[in-house]
């Protein structure tokens, strides 16, 4: 049996009284996409950094392709490139940004062509995109050309960190399209950290959960913000923009957030009658996507200003026909949302 790409033993980190990032064990398998979720300052970044061989660990061992690696090693950080959610590009045009990293590895035979191919991938015409100047794209461009001079190195690992947090949904779309042909043309393994769970359930095949510097088990699921009003039944209620209300059994607190699985949540065609489920939310079918290692749908649906991922099979997507910019109703029980 062949090595995995990544084996973490035992690895521990430290800023002093603090945090402490401690990860015990964790498994990364070639061409294996692994989303990283959780609060602010938890330590994904940081392990971010200790994967992608920027900083050295503490304590423990990163083993790469077999081999105990750090730093120190030309070959792994060449193995490994990452892109952060601002993109700093060079004072140069998009060509010379995107041939940067071939120009350094003194790789430049057929760069020209590997640039075209990057840049085509991320959804920027070579012909209209290379000669332009850095500070002559927008927010979303800007970024997908620091994700094409990633690319264009072909590299095992692809270490994103919210690569779509500053980029509109298209921008978003074009990424997901660009990194899934990596993954399939050149067996790139992807390692994601991001608050965007609609999109990154679309992208990874597994999720993990880092809090404190720990990984715990992971509830997948879409995050529904506060604040929340009390109702007189002693229901939590999160007023929409257009009038409809989601309502949840008693939270935690009225500034929580809550957790709703996508699998809690049906849709319907017409509003169902004789439904006990207290939400019944009316709704348009923005995006659908095949979910990563399953047989199942990951349809987006639009209600007021909420993003809904909803988890149906193939069959049922079909049997109901669904199909972006569809009306339909998302059905879910009070008792679905699960409080963080």
């Amino acid at each position: 049996m062949s090595e995995p790409l990544y084996r973490v033993e035992g690895l521990r980190y430290s800023y002093g009284k603090h945090f402490d990032l401690d990860v015990p064990k964790l498994v990364i398998q070639h061409g294996e996409s692994l989303g990283i979720v959780g609060p602010n300052g938890g330590g994904k970044s940081t392990l971010l950094n200790l994967l992608a061989f920027i900083d050295a660990p503490d304590a423990g061992t990163i083993f790469f392709e077999g081999v105990p690696t750090g730093p120190e090693s030309l070959e792994a950080r060449r193995s490994v490139t990452m892109l952060l959610q601002i993109s700093y590009l060079l004072k140069r045009t998009v060509f010379e940004n995107v041939v940067y990293g071939l120009r350094l590895r003194g790789e430049m035979r057929d760069a020209s062509e590997r640039v075209r191919e990057a840049l085509t991938w991320v959804g920027l015409a070579p012909d209209k995109f290379a000669r332009r100047m850095w500070h002559q794209l927008s927010g979303g461009e800007a970024q997908r050309v620091a994700l094409a001079s990633r690319l264009v190195l072909r590299p095992k690992v692809m270490v994103l960190d919210e690569p779509t947090a500053s980029v509109d949904r298209q921008s978003s779309y074009l990424i997901k399209e660009a990194i899934e042909r990596s993954r399939r043309i050149f067996n790139t393994s992807l390692i994601v950290v991001s608050h965007d769970y609609l999109w990154l359930n679309t992208v990874v095949d597994s999720l993990v959960r880092m809090e404190e510097g720990r990984l715990v088990e992971y509830v997948a699921g879409n995050v529904i913000h506060g604040p929340w009003e009390e109702t007189r039944e002693r229901l939590f209620e999160k007023r929409l923009s257009d009038g409809q209300a989601i309502l949840s059994a008693r939270g935690t607190s009225l500034e929580s957030s809550a957790i709703l699985d996508p699998s809690t949540i049906t849709i319907a065609l017409e509003p169902p009658q004789n439904e006990s489920a207290l939400n019944v939310l009316k709704g348009r079918i923005l995006n659908m996507s095949d979910e990563m290692s399953t047989e199942n749908i990951l349809v987006e649906v639009v209600v007021a200003q909420i993003h809904l991922n909803v988890r149906v099979t193939r069959n049922s997507a079909v049997k109901l026909q669904l199909v972006p910019g569809k009306e339909v109703w998302a059905v879910f029980k009070a008792t679905s949302l699960q409080w963080v």
